[in-house]
């Protein structure tokens, strides 16, 4: 399912700013709710669709992630990536779009539909928790974000190859963003 716009407009939770209305819209506005308001981030330490750009067959592609979790040092710590499926199933796109991340790989990945999450550290994939439990507060992140040495160049072609796949398949949809031309909603 791609998402598609629903001919209204929104006010987002963590900005302000006035959004149009998608199909998946309300479940990122729920889950920076939840991040806020129960699970102790700070609004300005959450980023809304932040856009994962990286090159492949001669093109720029991109994956936005629906939330960017940072430290006070502004480090990204955790992406966030909500799914229309079973989270077990995006967890390998999401860990190529941390490893390929332009600010450096980060180090944490949450897959959640907003009923089941799965939460992942990036540097060996190693599932943390499942479940809407496995959600981190925010003061735990720099404990569980361990340090992640940088990929070689073969193994970020690698991750890029991954990624380029799982963009292809989603093509024209809920994937386009900073670097392709923006999708109409």
């Amino acid at each position: 399912m791609h998402e598609e716009s629903l001919g209204n407009t929104i006010r987002d939770y963590l900005t302000g700013e006035e959004l149009v209305e998608t199909s998946y819209e309300e479940f990122r506005q729920g889950l920076a709710r939840l991040l806020v308001e129960e699970r102790g981030y700070p609004r300005e330490r959450l980023t809304p669709k932040v856009g994962v750009c990286f090159p492949a067959q001669g093109q720029d592609y991109t994956r936005m992630v629906d939330l960017a979790a940072t430290d006070e040092a502004g480090r990204t710590l955790l992406f966030i990536i909500f799914c229309s499926g079973e989270p077990g199933s995006y967890v390998r796109e999401s860990l190529a779009a941390a490893r390929v991340y332009d600010l450096g790989p980060v180090p944490l990945v949450l897959v959640t539909d907003t009923r089941d999450a799965v939460l992942v550290a990036v540097a060996d994939g190693r599932e943390l928790g499942r479940g809407m439990r496995a959600v981190p507060r925010y003061e735990d992140l720099s404990g569980l974000a361990g340090p992640l040495a940088p990929l070689s160049d073969e193994a970020l072609d690698r991750e890029r190859r991954i990624l380029f796949a799982y963009s292809e398949m989603l093509a024209d949809g809920c994937c386009q963003g900073a670097c392709r031309p923006k999708a109409r909603l």
